[in-house]
């Protein structure tokens, strides 16, 4: 499965045998290589892999290091701490171990990395939970890389027996699935606001479809919070500030965009600043509100109007 220019694979096999960029060890956080697969990247790949680690141990729970790889085919180990010394992990360690993990890969610029099932060896964690973890690690890496040149282009989840397979095979793509078909169709968050000035209420001629009157908004960005949205998209298309921010009611009706279902948290706030139209509105005005019944809008700008001045009484 490729996304983003990066293939996914699962596969069944010995992860020291790989001929890869790099792959992770699932260690413990003082970075002993005793038993488990810790202690078969030591036996097949040298001593001196151990060696090299201890002088960067310890390191936290859930942290990562970069050590060569010994004897290996592949060109690194990545050591991911995915227990402390008591050999017990939970869903925060696991995930934290496997986004450092990738942390190092993408420090590292290999091509490749395989990862096993990390904690589900000496840890004892369930293996469709570890799935769907690192599952969801790997859409985190596929998201923070969309837009800038990785060297990245292979993620292997490796499974030595049947059982882990079948299920890391199952619960790996199918999560994966889920998410970039299934959800990608919406809904959308949105977020609009309704701006108040002393003479009205600030609204913008849209240029593109569906064309109208609309209250100030769009779609919110990945990694941002309604309110940053609200404020950065009234400062794009109006150029103001905004002052006592306040979530009013959010719609959520699946035909009020014409163009995808789109579920919109609006906002009230007073304006602060010099209301100007931006670049990609065809106007600006701000709009007694004894008039704005008068407007052709579009969206449901209309009723969430409406049903802003009944709440204001």
């Amino acid at each position: 499965m490729k996304i983003n220019n990066i293939e996914i694979k699962v596969i069944k096999a010995d992860i020291t045998e790989l001929s890869v960029g790099a792959i992770v060890n699932p260690a413990n956080n003082e970075l002993l290589m005793g038993g488990g697969l810790a202690g078969l990247i030591k036996q097949k790949g040298g001593a001196e892999i151990e060696a090299e680690a201890l002088k960067k141990a310890r390191i936290p729970a859930g942290g990562a290091i970069v050590t060569a790889a010994g004897k290996l085919r592949a060109k690194y180990v990545i050591h991911a701490a995915t227990m402390g010394m008591d050999f017990k992990t939970d869903e925060f360690l696991i995930r934290a171990s496997a986004r450092n993990a990738f942390k190092c890969a993408l420090a590292l610029e290999v091509s490749s990395v395989a990862l096993p099932a990390l904690g589900c060896g000496v840890g004892k964690f369930p293996l469709v939970g570890c799935a769907k973890i690192m599952s969801q690690e790997i859409l985190r890496v596929l998201r923070e890389t969309r837009k800038v040149k990785t060297a990245l282009k292979e993620i292997i989840v490796c499974l030595y027996d049947e059982e882990a397979f079948k299920i890391f095979d199952k619960q790996v793509f199918g999560y994966l699935r889920h998410v970039t078909e299934d959800l990608s169709w919406g809904p959308y968050v949105t977020t609009d606001i309704i701006i108040e000035m002393p003479v009205g209420i600030v609204l913008i001629e849209r240029t593109n479809p569906p064309f109208g009157w609309a209250l100030p908004g769009g779609f919110v960005d990945f990694g941002e919070s309604l309110e940053a949205a609200a404020r950065r998209e009234a400062k794009e298309e109006t150029n103001l500030d905004l002052v006592d921010l306040k979530q009013f009611h959010t719609y959520s009706e699946p035909l009020r965009d014409p163009r995808f279902h789109t579920i919109a948290t609006v906002f009230s706030a007073k304006g602060e600043g010099s209301a100007k139209a931006g670049d990609d509105a065809k106007g600006l005005k701000i709009v007694p509100v004894s008039e704005l019944s008068s407007l052709r809008y579009a969206f449901d700008h209309n009723q969430v109007i409406e049903d802003y001045l009944k709440s204001r009484g």
